[in-house]
């Protein structure tokens, strides 16, 4: 897969992804997004930051994760494993349903790993949806600690962080 920095002219594409997510979720009972979030002002920021990737398989999108140093308020309710380190934030973590169950969102975990420490990041941090059994499979697979609790307007998620 080859992974790159979204470009603005993805983004009708990747809005169409989350959407396709959001409804194969739904079908399994996993109210996690919705038209509110993520909205396309998110998306087409996270693009414009330079913080949106897409990892691309067959000429199409399979893959759209951001990566940034910014969490909100309610990590504070992390029992951080590395506390007073510098830590990169996973966020939308979104596998394309034409793509799932093809061991891409693992790939994609290693290679956000690999950038990371090439970065010289000390951990990841990340929120999981608990009602989410993938999302959560998948980071307890990849060896990421819950440490806390943040509570939301769709429900309850996870803070999790992983030591690189």
């Amino acid at each position: 897969m080859k992974f790159q920095l979204a470009e603005k002219t993805d983004l009708e594409k990747i809005i169409q992804l989350y959407k396709n997510a959001i409804v194969k979720m739904y079908e399994q009972n996993i109210p996690q997004w919705d038209e509110v979030y993520p909205d396309r002002a998110t998306l087409e920021d996270d693009i414009n930051k330079n913080q949106m990737f897409v990892g691309e398989k067959d000429g199409k999108i399979a893959v759209c994760f951001v990566l940034n140093e910014e969490c909100d308020e309610e990590y504070k309710n992390g029992k951080w494993i590395c506390p007073d380190s510098r830590f990169c934030v996973i966020h939308r973590l979104c596998v394309n349903p034409d793509f799932q169950n093809q061991g891409i969102a693992g790939e994609t975990m290693k290679h956000i790993e690999e950038v990371c420490r090439t970065q010289k990041y000390d951990s990841i941090r990340l929120d999981c949806f608990t009602k989410n059994p993938y999302s959560r499979r998948l980071y307890d697979k990849c060896g990421y600690t819950v440490t806390g609790y943040a509570d939301w307007r769709k429900g309850r998620f996870e803070l999790r962080e992983k030591k690189l």
